[in-house]
């Protein structure tokens, strides 16, 4: 769900942490501790100094087509 709401509703990204919690309506803490690990480690989610941002793989595997300059 968190690659969903990353490339589908911003577009990959960039997105802050702040916004990513009200968008999954997920405690911060759960998505930095749980989810971002595996998904930064798969290859899917960058974090960088504006926020996180989804990577060529995510948008292969949900079969959308990358947004022109991710970040």
């Amino acid at each position: 769900e968190i690659l969903q709401v990353v490339v589908k509703r911003f577009h990959g990204g960039p997105v802050g942490l702040s916004t990513l919690t009200a968008a999954l309506s997920e405690p911060k803490d759960t998505i930095e501790e749980v989810y971002e690990p595996f998904l930064i480690q798969e290859g899917f989610l960058q974090k960088t100094p504006r926020g996180r941002i989804a990577t060529p793989k995510a948008f292969d595997h949900l079969g959308v087509a990358p947004a022109l300059d991710p970040r």
